[in-house]
């Protein structure tokens, strides 16, 4: 990807607005810290504005993580609008894309606990049982929790408390970008999805705006 350097395009991320793009992914990434959810530098937040991709940078803590960090990406020319010098991409760009790609206007990435945990635990359920853990999702019903999130990107309204709700579980690879095509399966496979959970590592979540997305990570 193309890139411009330095600070040629601040105006991109200069705001005093609370709910711009560079604020809110700083805001996110506090917070699910403070959560538990992201340690040190792991996990990743993006949001889409219009043409433009605000990038939370590889290689910042999560906690101390400032509007002056993130990175802008040009949506449809794929090319960098703004690299902060001395920093990295982050290594989930191309997943957060492959959201951005289905209609999402936010993607969250955590290394959630619990998170990692229902992914061990759909696994050995499986091997008890006999039955391979690739071919498997996380399946939940009748538990309020689940009433905070759509039905589906084609659906309306939100999953009630006896709706099942189904969340993919692909297998993690050594390297972050190397998930994207099974990211991308699991979307396609699983169109109501708005997660996909990372066995042994985290979850992807996604949704129409940053209010949803928070919500349905959050749940």
């Amino acid at each position: 990807m193309s890139h411009k350097n330095g600070h040629d395009h601040d105006h991109l991320i200069a705001s005093d607005d609370p709910n711009h793009p560079a604020n809110l992914i700083c805001t996110l990434c506090r917070n699910f810290y403070n959560l538990g959810w992201v340690g040190g530098t792991g996990g990743g937040t993006s949001i889409r504005q219009g043409s433009h991709i605000f990038i939370a940078p590889s290689g910042v803590q999560k906690e101390l993580m400032q509007p002056t960090n993130i990175f802008v990406l040009d949506y449809s020319g794929r090319s960098y609008l703004r690299k902060p010098l001395n920093l990295k991409p982050s290594a989930c760009t191309p997943l957060f894309l492959a959201a951005f790609d289905r209609g999402a206007g936010c993607c969250i990435h955590t290394h959630s606990q619990w998170a990692v945990l229902v992914s061990l635990l759909v696994d050995q359920e499986a091997r008890d049982n006999g039955q391979d853990p690739k071919d498997k999702c996380f399946e939940i019903e009748m538990i309020e929790q689940i009433k905070g999130i759509p039905k589906g990107r084609s659906k309306q309204g939100m999953l009630g408390f006896f709706d099942r709700l189904r969340v993919p579980i692909i297998e993690n690879t050594a390297h972050e970008e190397d998930l994207t095509q099974s990211l991308e399966e699991a979307m396609e496979k699983y169109p109501d999805a708005y997660a996909v959970l990372v066995r042994r590592h985290g979850v992807y979540v996604w949704g129409d705006d940053v209010q949803k997305a928070k919500t349905q990570a959050e749940r």
